[in-house]
């Protein structure tokens, strides 16, 4: 294994540590915590959003705290949920009265320890709604889920709630729109090699050199299937097939297009898939009104990509396109 740590032990303090120095306009470590708060004068007329979960994502979650997207970020150790007390301090740290709306990805730890949060707040006066994304379609049920999973698409969530509650609109009326993009989001992804989670120090799975693996999760769970690697274009189409499957995306409509590189695939063939993508649409009659393409929600070195597709419309475009000012998102 090799790996730019200074200790195994240490990998996610120093990792949080390190954000708080480098974004200190943006954000700060919250102490005795592995929470990243938002740093500057507590508004006091908006809902605050808090999610998180294991580290290993990055940027997510820790990079998408500030102006127009979350308030705080829970972060466990690596592939790991964070505790239900550490989720509870956050919401205690953030509240200003207009009540707290978690954001969660579908994996069992997950959803357990921030309802456990949830009810530890509400205990205290605090209102605390929250939501469960589960956006990828590759397998219904997996290793550590019941369902579907949480992917990439949980930034489409994180940048329009926020919107939404940036604009100071009530807990209710940005839960409806987390829901709603909840509801209209589809995401499926791949990969080509393996990560190494520090503390196991060898790949999570093993592919051979002409193999790549089909609905693979963000943790390195197993997806559908197996197959001879293929031209770029040929492994989107695959993906696509499967989103399009779902039978919410029709010709005249207007989507947003996120295509997440997992921590180790260049920009360049994260750009020729994006090429590809926009000619799908193209052929389908749908518009890509907006379309991402980077590192968004990664598996630490893991090489491979998600296709994200979110429906659209005048409320969710708006919200997306509303300016936002993060250390992994900046839209002014």
């Amino acid at each position: 294994m090799k790996k730019l740590l200074n200790g195994i032990d240490s990998v996610v303090d120093e990792m949080l540590n390190g954000m708080a120095a480098a974004h200190p306009e943006y954000l700060r470590r919250l102490d005795g915590t592995d929470a990243l708060i938002r740093t500057g004068a507590k508004k006091t007329d908006k809902v605050v959003l808090i999610s998180g979960g294991g580290s290993g994502h990055e940027p997510a979650h820790g990079g998408y705290v500030g102006r127009g997207m979350l308030d705080a970020a829970v972060s466990g150790a690596v592939f790991t949920s964070p505790t239900p007390d550490q989720v509870y301090e956050a919401i205690m740290a953030a509240d200003c009265g207009r009540g707290t709306l978690l954001i969660i990805k579908n994996y069992t730890g997950d959803v357990m320890n921030f309802e456990m949060a949830a009810d530890m707040a509400a205990d205290e006066g605090i209102r605390v709604e929250k939501v469960i994304v589960a956006d990828d379609v590759a397998v219904e049920n997996s290793t550590w889920t019941t369902g579907r999973r949480g992917i990439a698409g949980t930034v489409f969530v994180h940048k329009i709630a926020g919107a939404k509650a940036e604009e100071g609109a009530p807990l209710e009326q940005v839960k409806a729109v987390a829901e709603k993009v909840i509801a209209n989001v589809r995401s499926m992804g791949m990969a080509i090699e393996p990560c190494t989670v520090p503390a196991v120090g060898k790949p999570g799975f093993e592919l051979a050199d002409d193999e790549v693996e089909i609905g693979i999760g963000i943790h390195g769970e197993p997806g559908t299937h197996r197959e001879k690697i293929g031209t770029a274009q040929a492994t989107a189409d695959q993906l696509l097939e499967k989103i399009f499957a779902e039978g919410i995306y029709h010709e005249g409509d207007r989507v947003a297009v996120m295509i997440n590189g997992m921590g180790g695939t260049p920009l360049s063939e994260l750009y020729i898939v994006a090429l590809r993508v926009e000619q799908v649409l193209g052929e389908k009659g749908i518009c890509a009104a907006k379309t991402l393409v980077g590192n968004y929600m990664t598996s630490l070195e893991m090489a491979g990509f998600s296709i994200t597709l979110l429906k659209l419309d005048g409320e969710l475009e708006a919200l997306l396109n509303a300016p936002a000012d993060t250390p992994a998102f900046r839209q002014l």
